[in-house]
């Protein structure tokens, strides 16, 4: 397949070049060839004329079940506890029907905003639920995808926050764990599905948990990934319990390394920056969330400057009500300028962020960038209208630029074609999704 003629390749390569009036050479899944007047015989040629194409998106957390729960009454305004206790009652109801469904409309809202690769952060199956639920839905719909295997184990009555009907037995979790590691994880190049081990945080599981946790992950050789200081309910636990930071509680536990990423890490102060840093320790960054629940503006710079691993994350539809990543990496670029002032971020350093940041933090070395031998995931936006109309810059995305992508390839696969998912049928999913919400309301 050949992409003809982009308006601009924004390519995030190692140098960063952008490429005016050019073309992309797919073949096998793989980028074969990036530059000016390409041609390739008996290649399919696809028009990209008029646009900006840029790899795509990577999002680094989400809970994909929580599309069922957008803009439930009672949780709307809450902190994040409270937020949590209004829909534990709710997520308990959930099956795999509910499981799959509600990741299907997940996974097609990020394509549709520019997304290739995601992760998932599931860490409760009720009434028969399983993680192959939600795999079973990224297959269908045809992103790459890094499910992690979640776990709550320290209900209500142990001092927990999740009620006792959703925590699991901890040696269940990590044998499940194995089975679908043993299933699923492809470690290889061009992997489509990759999982890993997350327990959700350290105010719903052990340290027992934890610790096992790491040392199975490393044994399989997979990735760890948790919630870590979200707000300052989150700090206070972790003060009250551990009697130390988030960042120490996370250094003795094992869980530091460039085999670990950290969900919103909003609280985390200079000396935790500093052992992120030093130990290679991802970060996702949840901005719109993290504004949505009060929790804070993330020390994204900070972390930036001083060599923290930093990718994006939409986090769950319970608490952003909306996944549209390309919209994530605007929001945290104002936020570091709210912060910061108004040279802090530009509009590229948040698009790098948003690309080769979460592929880097989700060990992705084969993706996030538009050079030869990577894989072929891209996005392609269409800068002819209104969005861009007047801009000076269209590779300025995030400036003036749409929110939803013309075209979306994924290991050389169109998902996204003129606007609309074509690996699906998306309307008789959102019809689907639709009835079941009724069933809780």
């Amino acid at each position: 397949m050949l992409l003809k003629n982009a308006q601009v390749i924004v390519t995030m390569d190692d140098t960063r070049s952008e490429l005016a009036q050019a073309d992309i050479l797919i073949t096998d899944g793989v980028i074969a060839a990036v530059g000016q007047g390409l041609s390739v015989d008996d290649a399919q040629v696809v028009s990209v004329e008029g646009c900006v194409v840029t790899p795509g998106l990577v999002n680094t957390h989400h809970h994909l079940y929580q599309t069922l729960t957008r803009a439930v009454p009672g949780g709307q305004d809450a902190l994040l506890f409270g937020w949590l206790q209004t829909l534990y009652p709710i997520w308990a109801q959930f099956g795999p029907e509910e499981m799959f469904v509600s990741a299907q409309i997940g996974l097609a809202e990020l394509a549709l905003s520019g997304c290739t690769l995601t992760s998932d952060h599931l860490y409760l199956y009720p009434n028969g639920a399983r993680l192959d639920d939600t795999i079973a839905a990224a297959a269908e719909v045809g992103l790459r995808f890094h499910p992690t295997r979640g776990s709550m184990s320290i209900g209500e009555s142990d001092g927990g926050l999740p009620p006792d009907a959703l925590v699991e037995n901890e040696h269940s979790i990590l044998q499940d764990c194995i089975r679908v590691i043993d299933t699923f994880h492809d470690p290889n190049p061009g992997a489509m599905v990759r999982v890993g081990v997350a327990p959700c945080s350290p105010f719903s599981v052990s340290r027992d948990l934890m610790r096992d946790a790491a040392l199975l992950a490393r044994d399989k050789g997979v990735m760890l990934h948790t919630h870590l200081a979200e707000n300052d309910e989150d700090i206070a636990y972790s003060l009250a319990k551990f009697g130390c930071r988030p960042g120490q509680y996370a250094e003795d536990l094992g869980w530091t390394g460039d085999d670990v990423w950290h969900a919103h890490c909003v609280k985390l102060d200079g000396a935790e920056i500093d052992l992120f840093a030093r130990s290679k320790t991802g970060v996702a960054h949840c901005p719109c969330s993290n504004c949505r629940l009060g929790s804070g503006i993330a020390p994204v710079r900070a972390m930036r400057d001083a060599g923290v691993p930093v990718g994006l994350g939409v986090d769950g539809s319970a608490s952003n009500d909306i996944g549209n990543l390309v919209g994530e990496a605007r929001q945290a670029m104002l936020l570091q300028r709210v912060a910061n002032g108004a040279d802090a971020m530009s509009a590229r350093e948040a698009l790098e962020i948003a690309t080769r940041g979460g592929a880097q933090v989700l060990g992705r070395k084969d993706c996030g960038q538009i050079a030869v031998g990577k894989r072929a995931d891209i996005a392609v936006w269409d800068v002819s209208g209104i969005e861009s109309a007047g801009s000076w810059d269209p590779a300025a995305l995030l400036l003036a630029g749409p929110t939803k992508v013309r075209d979306l390839f994924v290991e050389g696969r169109r998902i996204v074609a003129d606007g609309q998912v074509v690996s699906f049928d998306l309307n008789r999913a959102i019809s689907k999704q639709n009835r079941l919400v009724k069933r809780f309301q």
